[in-house]
């Protein structure tokens, strides 16, 4: 973030900063500046690039709850070489990354883990990344703030079906988004894979945005999703917030919180998916499950560019291929556990999932 940005999700958070993330703190705010400094090097030297710039081809947008096999489906594009996606560093440094990504590819890729922290998939500044950290850092409101403080209550959930945030302020996140990805393909020159479950509500806009792009929907076995997310956002506050999570003087379990969150974010994001999935052309949109890309990622693969009407799929087989017999052969996935109340309170809250995508009988899991 830049100083601004940063200042005002500390305010957002009300400076609740718990000591043992002061070094956090320390650290993010003596970088803000500095990212100021490399925004603006970027600005002198590439203003009239990117005033010009155009998209490499219609983008593909991959939607679908958290867990459910979006970041599978995202490494699998991106083997393809006629395709490409925004980098970790691009999504963590969206203001400055066409000066300074080199630099920290080369000579800093200690700074980030080669692990992802909730689960077993590789990181590193290279791999494909959520656009949403680029508009989050770019000072957009996002629910993904809630990462920095994870003992207030949620925030900026409206921006997940956009259901009550003014046209004005749609338009200028659609048109922030829109110049990130600009940047992005300035600097790949390919069509885009666009990743971010916080899309899957914002389906609509999107649609309208970007009248050419094709959308991936994934769904997976909510019994598996619900406990994996609420990894997910235990794994991100612990490493990354201000405060650790959880609220022990609220009185309530710690974990209270967080499954009255993932199961609102969900209902929100499908109550406006379902909306508008209807409405959008066929040749736009497919649906797969995660427990098919899993058993099968050469086919199901096959299956999403006949789908869409992407590139000739056999050009790109031998790679998919390679990578099922060796990287996702070796991929251990994490075992989770769900309580019979949490499932029931899923099954409740969550009826209309469950029931569209084949997962209501037992025999689904």
């Amino acid at each position: 973030m830049r100083p601004l940005a940063w200042l005002g999700l500390l305010r957002q958070g009300g400076f609740r900063i718990h000591p043992s993330r002061w070094t956090h703190l320390i650290g993010v705010s003596f970088a803000t500046p500095w990212n100021t400094v490399l925004a603006g090097i970027q600005w002198a030297l590439f203003s009239r690039t990117l005033a010009k710039a155009e998209l490499h081809g219609p983008p593909v947008f991959i939607v679908g709850h958290w867990r459910s096999g979006t970041t599978l489906l995202h490494e699998l594009m991106v083997l393809d070489e006629r395709y490409s996606s925004p980098s970790t560093f691009q999504c963590f440094a969206p203001h400055h990354f066409l000066v300074s990504e080199w630099f920290f590819r080369r000579f800093l890729g200690w700074l980030i883990p080669g692990k992802r922290p909730m689960d077993n998939m590789s990181a590193g500044w290279e791999r494909p990344q959520e656009d949403e950290f680029a508009l989050l850092n770019l000072g957009l409101p996002s629910p993904y703030r809630r990462i920095a403080f994870p003992r207030q209550p949620p925030i900026d959930l409206d921006y997940l079906d956009f259901k009550n945030v003014a046209e004005e302020d749609v338009r200028h996140w659609l048109q922030t988004l829109r110049e990130f990805m600009l940047a992005v393909s300035t600097a790949t020159g390919r069509p885009l894979v666009i990743k971010s479950p916080t899309h899957t509500g914002r389906l609509a806009q999107l649609a309208a945005a970007f009248p050419d792009a094709r959308f991936i929907h994934v769904t997976r076995d909510p019994r598996s999703l619900f406990p994996s997310t609420l990894r997910l956002w235990t794994s991100l506050s612990e490493n990354q917030g201000m405060q650790p999570p959880g609220d022990p003087e609220a009185g309530a379990p710690a974990l209270s919180p967080e499954k009255e969150y993932v199961i609102e974010c969900l209902r929100r994001m499908y109550d406006s998916f379902h909306a508008v999935r209807g409405d959008i052309d066929p040749n736009r949109i497919v649906d797969i499950r995660y427990e098919d890309l899993a058993a099968d990622p050469v086919a199901t693969l096959q299956t999403v560019y006949r789908s869409l009407r992407l590139s000739d799929f056999e050009s790109v087989r031998p790679v998919i291929e390679a990578w099922a017999h060796t990287e996702h052969r070796a991929y251990q996935t994490n075992r989770h556990r769900l309580s019979e109340s949490d499932e029931a309170a899923i099954r409740t809250a969550w009826k209309d999932y469950f029931e569209t995508y084949g997962y209501a009988s037992d025999a689904s899991s």
